[in-house]
């Protein structure tokens, strides 16, 4: 089943951090509630940040971030596709792509021409989506790719 893609709203923050704890931060010491609360903020931001989550049957299975910013500084230029995550469960079925695909349009009709992400295992993933690699860099002693991706702009501008 396609996924329907829609901006997060506050009853999905819970199930989205679990899902970002798990394939992002197990280990790190950062807590549900921490992130839980980072969503939050992103989604009273207002404006041009934004969080778009996947659903399968009203149940929230996937997310991506449209940020000004990620991690610590290590290049500077923004804005950022960032924290694509898909519940292992719905991996394999498009919902990711799905994912991607919405956070540029959002970026193409806001005005943004060149969008960047880190990834440390989903290179060939952006790739096939168009995005192309930029440069290999170290984080916390893991080799991450700083990859970027010139947007259509044939998308209608908000």
């Amino acid at each position: 089943m396609q996924p329907t893609i829609e901006p997060m709203s506050e009853h999905d923050i819970d199930v989205v951090a679990r899902l970002r704890i798990d394939a992002f931060f197990e280990g790190t010491g950062r807590t549900l509630e921490e992130d839980a609360a980072g969503l939050r903020n992103l989604l009273t931001s207002g404006g041009f940040e934004t969080a778009l989550i996947a659903r399968v049957d009203d149940v929230p299975v996937g997310a991506c971030l449209l940020v000004r910013h990620e991690l610590e500084p290590a290049h500077d230029v923004t804005p950022w596709l960032a924290g694509l995550v898909v519940d292992a469960a719905h991996r394999g079925n498009g919902t990711g792509t799905a994912l991607v695909k919405a956070i540029e349009a959002h970026a193409s009709s806001a005005g943004v021409e060149m969008l960047y992400l880190y990834t440390w295992q989903a290179r060939e993933f952006y790739t096939r989506l168009g995005w192309d690699a930029v440069e290999a860099c170290e984080q916390d002693g893991e080799t991450m790719m700083l990859m970027s991706r010139r947007l259509d702009h044939s998308f209608p501008r908000r």
